[in-house]
């Protein structure tokens, strides 16, 4: 159960464990076992966490505890890590979700704890026994597992990244300039989720350059200030260094900051480009900063510490989002759990300057405004925008006014309000709505940091607003409704009409796919800003696609189908992406 731009909404084991209600045995009425059953977004998660290879060593066992074999204790650690750990936390301490130390499940018992893991609750656990995902008897190993002392995982240091990194083709040795014909400025990268890769594709003639092997399910792909290099980062924490101007782009350099991650990203402050990279882990819960063209670790930080509100130390705060500053040689550094947003200066790592802005807690993912001063972010679980000023270091604002259940903007949306001037988009997972936050203090001042409209989408369970300096168009994403209909089509605003109300486009219909849900996600535009790029995301064995829409006239364009799409889901534009245009 990870929480992560694409499942968030999907796995969370126990994560209504504050409103759970006894559950007497597995007997039920067939009425009510109908009630506990999992919507289509709840199981959308393929098991890719990692942590599993590394779960620690089995607590010794104590009296009154039930006990597990290696095996069975093997196996539950790897359902945890899976399903549960991404919300509940590694130690079972709680994130995101409530904590299952043994002090809590202990007094629920493992009756209890067995039949919700099996039924499931309405406000969000999975029905993993009556889904068939889990079997009866993964389901008591699991009950038994919550009840003994959670095992600790290994810390993971420079001793640890400098034994897995590697430079497969040192800088002196590479090219000097580029080597290929390749349109760079209008290549994607591509996720392919559940195969572990990427796939380069050109955005000119719609063709797959190469698929690349990265680390396993790639979070996000960042390019390098000069467009050079693509960074992508697993969630098994490995970070792969591509070079585009080979003849054929390559992978020059990889390394392991952790063993789970989210984020990368690079430098961008004029005067550093490319200097320095920079990854937060989930696991352990600290960010790396690395030479920029090697990749070599330089410099580890944990992120322990207190809460911003009740000022309670958190013993794994994960780092969610990083961007890069473009006013100060600064990345801004997001620790979800503590709800600390860190303004780290490298202009000197070796006398490393942090700033530390104390916002709200539970943040994500978050993008600049369209001037690149502004920093907005979400703190999802608390339906909270946070407004950072990256030229004065300081918070500006927490906007909580007008946004709606769980923001998860991505990294936004940026146009010209008709009315209230630049505007910065969020959707929501939680509900139908799209916020629009001014962000203008000095043209539009009474309207900077205020919910200045709200929209009315075609429902919730969205990940991702898109639009374009070049569009007048606003795309909103609901992969996680759990209307297979509303999943596999996506939502369209007049920017200048937005009181108009949407259209809906199917593109789920259009990929020309019959099977699976067609789950659509994540738009990208091409650099002219004249083409909008869709996923079709369906399982590991089903047939996925992406689809091109004409951002003018909203109609189809083209569809990429290829054996090697497996699960496509991010697309990252090295233009837009190395520019901050979103």
């Amino acid at each position: 159960m990870k929480t992560s731009p694409f499942s968030i909404a999907s796995g969370i084991f126990a994560i209504a464990m504050a409103a759970m209600l006894p559950v007497a045995g597995i007997a039920a009425e067939k009425s009510d076992i109908k009630k506990h059953q999992t919507t289509p977004g709840g199981q959308y998660q393929p098991s890719l966490d990692v942590l599993k290879d590394h779960g620690g060593d089995q607590p010794g066992a104590k009296p009154g505890v039930p006990t597990l074999t290696k095996e069975e204790f093997n196996r539950a650690g790897q359902i945890y890590f899976e399903r549960c750990a991404g919300c509940h936390g590694v130690l079972r301490k709680g994130a995101t979700g409530k904590p299952l130390t043994p002090k809590v499940t202990k007094e629920l018992g493992f009756e209890h704890l067995r039949d919700f893991i099996t039924f499931g609750s309405p406000a969000g656990m999975p029905n993993w026994g009556t889904s068939g995902t889990l079997s009866k008897q993964d389901i008591e190993v699991m009950a038994k597992y919550l009840l003994n002392e959670p095992p600790q995982p290994p810390e993971f240091g420079m001793k640890e990244m400098k034994a897995s990194w590697k430079v497969m083709v040192p800088p002196e040795k590479r090219p000097k300039k580029q080597m290929n014909k390749l349109n760079l400025d209008n290549l994607f990268s591509v996720t392919l989720r559940d195969s572990g890769e990427i796939a380069l594709i050109d955005g000119d003639s719609k063709k797959i350059v190469i698929v690349i092997k990265t680390g396993y399910a790639v979070h996000i792909s960042r390019i390098s200030a000069s467009g050079r290099y693509i960074f992508t980062i697993g969630r098994d924490a490995k970070i792969d260094m591509i070079d585009l101007w080979m003849k054929e782009p390559t992978t020059v350099a990889e390394v392991k900051i952790g063993m789970e991650a989210r984020s990368v990203e690079t430098s961008k402050m004029k005067g550093w480009e490319d200097k320095y990279a920079i990854a937060g882990a989930y696991w352990p819960p600290q960010y790396v900063i690395m030479n920029g063209d090697t990749l070599e670790p330089l410099k580890v930080v944990s992120t322990r510490g207190y809460t911003v509100d009740s000022q309670e130390y958190h013993p794994e705060p994960r780092v969610a989002a990083i961007v890069a500053s473009h006013y100060k040689p600064e990345f801004i550094v997001n620790v979800k759990e503590t709800g600390q947003i860190l303004l780290v200066n490298y202009k000197d790592i070796n006398n490393l300057q942090v700033t530390t802005v104390g916002a709200e807690r539970f943040l994500h993912d978050g993008g600049l405004d369209s001037s690149k001063r502004y920093y907005l972010t979400a703190a999802n679980a608390r339906n909270t925008i946070a407004v950072i000023d990256t030229k004065e270091g300081k918070l500006v604002k927490l906007v909580k006014e007008g946004v709606g259940a769980t923001p998860h903007p991505g990294r936004g949306a940026n146009f010209v309000h008709p009315k209230f001037g630049p505007v910065w988009a969020t959707s929501h997972l939680g509900d139908e709505s799209v916020a629009l936050i001014g962000t203008d203090p000095k043209g539009h001042p009474k309207q900077a940091w205020k919910v200045v409209h709200s929209l009315e989408g075609q429902g919730g369970g969205s990940l991702f607003v898109k639009t374009h300096p070049k569009s007048k168009n606003l795309w909103v994403d609901t992969p996680l409704n759990p209307e297979a209909e509303l999943a596999s089509s996506v939502a369209v605003f007049d920017i200048n009409n937005l009181d108009k109300g949407f259209i809906t486009i199917p593109v789920g219909e259009w990929s020309g796919i019959s099977e699976g849900v067609r789950r659509v996600v994540q738009g990208e535009y091409n650099k002219a800003g004249n083409e909008i790029w869709f996923s079709v995301w369906n399982g590991k064995t089903q047939e996925s696609a992406i689809v091109i829409v004409d951002d003018k006239t909203r109609k189809l364009k083209h569809v990429i189908k290829d054996k090697r799409l497996i699960t496509p889901t991010g697309k990252f534009n090295v233009y837009n992406t190395k520019n901050d245009v979103y």
